[in-house]
């Protein structure tokens, strides 16, 4: 059977006429098979100096952007980096079954992240300090995120490279920056230089952390290029000759085919291959890496369950503190709370509380207040344990704690000074005159070493503030800081919260109830300066107290899931009948 009739028959094929459709559909013609072929051929070629210039000024930036924290130097090096080139060419060698091309863009990538590794290793040993950075230490800890990340970027990175460009090219951009594939290559070589000159047990656990990372990035995007390649039907018979052509001219070509005759590779195999054994080849490897990327990732989410359970309990112990413990019955000072440790040695909750204090507690006291923080926690009363340890202090001498405190002969870090400043200024800032409807909330300053001051104004109203009244304020501020380029934004939250329909003579939230109560929780949680008023009613065919339970429901929920302190919330019977409860926040 001759090559044209060959070549029908496997036109024919329904498989490939959808294939050669999704191309079309894509923009994608046949011409620009042969260009996309050629062009990823070429790309994987190891006489190309410019490849070899950028990979190492790459590598270069990336390495000193890892060692001095800095993003933007990160993502310089991300958009420099070649290395997406040897890789897609490797998912359509495994697309196409073309060996040749697969031993050529093995070898270029090889030998692409021995080069990286090494001049990584050099620049970190030339440096004079080695810290673990947290642009090093967030790519030391890959997990399935990572491979999803990777997987998605790899197929529109694919995608990008097949369409010709028109306009201005956006893509390509966000995909070398979405897999960053230079900063873990880097992070490798870091770890080597550390673990060379340091320490090797840390340097070996960076290293392994970051080349984890490019793994799975490479396995990854491998695999998507090859479906991507294999949906468009790239390695046509048409393409592939005219690949053949172009590979007599090219010697690195011939020398891979060279290689490949003096291994006596057959030609079957040489020249396509089982599509499901390519598949194969790169699923296994998938699978592989996803074992210890879900392993991290289940790690990472019980960590921040963890620390979750740790800062509600933090939040529960430091407010029933605040509200039972730090005052005497007349309202005097008694104490307050300096610093607090939470640990389950044995699976009983033990707080570690330091307090200054001007008159010691009893034992009565502490057990009350054990009991109180088990009660918030839900947790049985006899599962949280006390530790109290009181430094005494006289009632002066706790009155001015804070100023004594801030006299220390250290003197104040340049940080703590620009606090200092920005404190005194959002106090200054809290008499700015408001229209009578609006009510400060807060104002958040940011102070630049050379760029004008900003400053967030946060109010509280129904309505925003009109053009006019936002004027005569931003005059006030720049009149406060003395500077009439200062920048003031305005941040408006709405007092009154969607009314909350009950059903007759029920109780229930319903879902829309839920959503509403969960954005005012999410508020009162954000602002602890507000509280929110609860006005409830009922019809008179009802219950005479339901209008109560409504209510104490309502409080139930913001008091349990967002933790809001009781005493923020303040409940009204509305006089006139209605299933309807209206919730507003005050300042």
């Amino acid at each position: 059977m001759n090559e044209t009739v060959k070549s029908k028959l496997f036109a024919a094929h329904p498989f490939d006429r959808l294939r050669d459709r999704f191309a079309q559909a894509l923009g994608v013609k046949p011409e620009r098979k042969q260009e996309i072929y050629l062009e990823l051929a070429q790309s994987a070629s190891l006489r190309d100096t410019a490849y070899w210039l950028q990979l190492v000024f790459a590598a270069g930036v990336a390495t000193l952007g890892l060692a001095q924290n800095s993003p933007a130097v990160i993502i310089g090096a991300m958009l420099i980096s070649p290395l997406m080139g040897p890789i897609l060419a490797g998912g359509l060698a495994l697309a196409a079954g073309d060996l040749a091309l697969g031993v050529k863009a093995g070898i270029s990538l090889l030998l692409s992240c021995a080069v990286s590794i090494a001049f990584s290793v050099l620049l970190v040993g030339l440096l004079p300090f080695k810290e673990m950075t947290a642009e090093i230490a967030a790519r030391t800890e890959p997990n399935t995120l990572d491979l999803v990340v990777a997987l998605f970027s790899g197929a529109i990175g694919s995608i990008a490279i097949c369409k010709e460009v028109k306009g201005v090219v956006t893509s390509i951009p966000g995909v070398a920056i979405a897999v960053a594939l230079m900063p873990p290559l880097c992070v490798v070589g870091y770890g080597l230089g550390v673990a060379l000159s340091l320490g090797a047990a840390e340097g070996m656990r960076v290293a392994r952390g970051g080349g984890l990372l490019f793994l799975t990035n490479l396995v990854a995007i491998t695999f998507t290029a090859m479906l991507v390649f294999v949906a468009l039907h790239i390695g046509t018979e048409r393409v592939k000759e005219r690949v053949h052509d172009w590979r007599l001219h090219d010697e690195g070509s011939q020398r891979i085919q060279a290689f490949l005759d003096r291994l006596r590779v057959p030609d079957s195999l040489r020249q396509k291959g089982g599509l499901p054994a390519r598949l194969t080849l790169t699923l296994v490897p998938l699978l592989l890496i996803s074992i210890p990327l879900t392993q991290s990732l289940i790690q990472l989410k019980g960590e921040i369950m963890q620390q979750q359970k740790e800062n509600r309990i933090r939040r529960i112990t430091t407010d029933l503190w605040q509200q039972q413990m730090e005052r005497l019955p007349n309202g005097a000072a008694r104490s307050y709370l300096d610093k607090l440790t939470i640990s389950e040695p044995d699976g009983k909750l033990t707080l570690s509380l330091r307090v200054i204090t001007n008159q010691p507690y009893v034992a009565a006291e502490r057990t009350h207040f054990a009991q109180l923080v088990a009660a918030r926690l839900d947790r049985p009363l006899d599962s949280v344990r006390l530790e109290l340890v009181e430094v005494p202090m006289t009632s002066e001498e706790l009155a001015t704690r804070s100023r004594q405190e801030k006299q220390l002969e250290t003197p104040p870090t340049v940080a703590r000074m620009t606090a200092n400043l920005r404190q005194r200024i959002e106090e200054a800032l809290r008499n700015l005159r408001l229209p009578p409807s609006a009510q400060m909330i807060d104002c958040r300053v940011t102070i630049g070493a050379s760029a004008p001051a900003e400053v967030v104004v946060r109010y509280l109203c129904d309505r925003e503030i009109t053009a006019d009244a936002q004027a005569l304020i931003v005059d006030q501020v720049r009149a406060q800081f003395a500077d009439p380029t200062a920048q003031v934004d305005f941040e408006r939250i709405p007092a009154s919260i969607s009314a909350l329909t009950f059903g007759r003579s029920q109780t229930k939230l319903n879902a829309t109830a839920v959503a509403s109560l969960d954005r005012a929780g999410q508020i009162l949680q954000r602002y602890p300066n507000l509280r929110v008023e609860i006005v409830a009613g009922r019809e008179p065919a009802e219950p005479e107290r339901l209008a109560e339970q409504r209510a104490q429901v309502i409080a139930d929920y913001l008091s349990s899931k967002w933790q809001v302190a009781a005493e923020r919330i303040a409940i009204t019977l509305n006089a006139e009948p209605s299933r309807t409860v209206k919730l507003s926040l005050k300042v």
